[in-house]
């Protein structure tokens, strides 16, 4: 048996690092490893601070409801243009409207024939259908305006005559001049008012004699605030009186007009209806001019004369009511609204510069917007957005502004921060 010769090796065996050193190499790595992680950690940028806002979709003016002095029965309501409603009262159920009637009249007409300012107005011809029309009539006791076969009146002097003498006649003569006939007229007023959501109301005639005109005081408050918008109208039911062919002056049955600001719009008196008025009065709030506009319906009284005495004397003490109730109104003070908190348990308040103030009454709820910007590091004093309230077509804005500088981290949050 042969023994086999094994190669003798001549590789030199493998030297290791002694314990100490190997130690102390892998002690240089971690903290390479660490300096490394550390100097990423304090160059990332700090997460922005998150905007707390502690302000309600809506404000209420502080202070009671207003308790207007609506008259015992009947109904009525009362605006502030661009604002809102300032009250309310009555079963809001269409009752007859009477003369009042003749302000959709008016407003169809007007749209359809706009009374453009420079451009001669267009001339109505009296045909001998408006004539034999107002001799059926002349012997009772409706409101009329002589008119003569063959006479031309302009637009303008139509409408004098319909809305200061409030003439019955010359209602029906529009409304022929107008749509060709009494019933095309009379739709097309039905048709306006589905249009702006006149959902009470329902014309049968053009002039409101036919008790079975009906609306409500809601109602005919948006119809007289879209008819003031409308600067021939306007212009026509403030004016007291107007000269007429063939008649002469003629006086406005609105008596109220020029007393408390009032600068329209319609009376209306029929035995069904009782005394109705659809108003509009001026009033200075702050440099401001603004609209009051509304209706009182349904006043009693045996005559034209006792029934517009009594939704004169109501509208007046409205009036009074809302001078005193409209003005200037803080609905949010300046001062703390919010705060700005940091990931790392530090926050700075947020302050609304200035107070917001609206025109509007206690007992008012008016929309609030706010608005942020994005900041990474909030300093004193700088805006961080915006708080805006809103009623109607009114607003006011006020800067939202940190209330310091948002103070730095800790090292020690930085170095052991995760997001």
């Amino acid at each position: 048996m042969t023994d086999t010769v094994r190669p003798v090796s001549h590789r030199r065996p493998r030297r290791r690092l002694p314990a100490p050193v190997l130690a102390v190499v892998i002690l240089l790595a971690v903290l390479v490893v660490l300096v490394v992680l550390a100097g990423v950690q304090l160059a990332r940028p700090l997460p922005r601070g998150v905007l707390h806002l502690a302000v309600p979709a809506s404000l209420t003016v502080p202070g009671q409801a207003p308790d207007l002095p609506w008259p015992v029965q009947g109904q009525g309501r009362l605006d502030v243009e661009g604002v809102g409603t300032l009250g309310a009262f009555g079963d809001g159920k269409p009752v007859p409207i009477g003369s009042v009637a003749k302000v959709m009249t008016a407003y169809v007409v007007l749209s359809d024939h706009p009374l453009d300012a420079g451009q001669p107005d267009p001339k109505i011809t009296v045909s001998p259908t408006d004539v034999a029309d107002y001799q059926s009539r002349a012997g009772s006791d409706e409101s009329l305006v002589e008119v003569a076969a063959g006479q031309d009146l302009t637009e303008r002097e139509a409408l004098q005559a319909l809305l200061l003498p409030s003439a019955n006649n010359v209602a029906q003569m529009l409304a022929r001049w107008d749509a060709g006939s009494l019933d095309a007229f009379v739709a097309k007023m039905n048709a306006t008012a589905v249009s702006l959501g006149l959902s009470a109301t329902r014309y049968t005639d053009p002039s409101g004699l036919d008790p079975g005109t009906v609306s409500t005081a809601a109602d005919q408050t948006v119809l007289a605030e879209r008819a003031l918008r409308i600067p021939a109208f306007a212009e026509i039911v403030a004016l007291p009186t107007a000269t007429l062919p063939v008649v002469g002056a003629v006086t406005n049955w609105n008596s109220l007009l020029g007393t408390d600001g009032v600068v329209g719009v319609k009376t209306g008196t029929t035995a069904e209806a009782g005394g109705n008025l659809v108003f509009a009065a001026h009033v200075a709030v702050a440099g401001r001019t603004l609209t009051l506009v509304g209706a009182v319906f349904g006043q009693p009284g045996s005559d034209t004369p006792e029934q517009l005495a009594a939704v004169n004397d109501a509208t007046r003490k409205l009036l009074a009511a809302a001078r005193q109730l409209v003005g200037m109104q803080t609905v949010l003070p300046a001062g703390a609204v919010g705060q700005i908190r940091a990931a790392w348990g530090r926050s700075v308040p947020v302050r609304a510069v200035t107070s917001l103030q609206i025109v509007g009454w206690p007992g008012l709820t008016v929309r609030v917007q706010t608005r942020t910007t994005k900041v990474d590091r909030v300093r004193g004093g700088q805006q961080v957005g915006t708080v805006t309230v809103r009623n109607g077509s009114g607003s006011a804005t006020a800067p939202l502004r940190a209330g310091g500088a948002l103070p730095e981290p800790s090292l020690w949050w930085r170095l052991a921060r995760t997001n």
